[in-house]
């Protein structure tokens, strides 16, 4: 979980408008109490250099619709089968005392 924090301290430092570099990365993480590795900080940073963040966000965002979509989909399914186990269970019932 920790990898979050420096993800994190990355959008803060971009939806401030300040500079993306290792110091301010290590400073953000620090203030979460955790110690920062160079060595992550360094590499995060490097990765993301000429990464356009808004447009890689807006990406993000298209791609998990669709599966935010189908979730209540699965459920729905899912509650059908239950539902018609429970009418099944019920009819079997109301059956039995006709004939017990």
């Amino acid at each position: 979980m920790i990898i979050m924090n420096y993800v994190y301290g990355v959008l803060l430092l971009h939806s401030a408008g300040k500079e993306l570099s290792e110091a301010n990365v290590s400073k953000i993480v620090e203030a979460t109490g955790e110690k920062a590795d160079p060595a992550q900080v360094k590499a995060l940073v490097a990765s993301l250099q000429g990464v356009n963040i808004d447009e890689a966000m807006k990406q993000a965002v298209v791609s998990a619709a669709p599966a935010a979509a189908a979730a209540p989909a699965a459920e729905k399914k899912e509650e059908k089968k239950e539902d018609e186990g429970k009418k099944a269970e019920e009819a079997a019932a109301g059956l039995s005392g006709l004939f017990g």
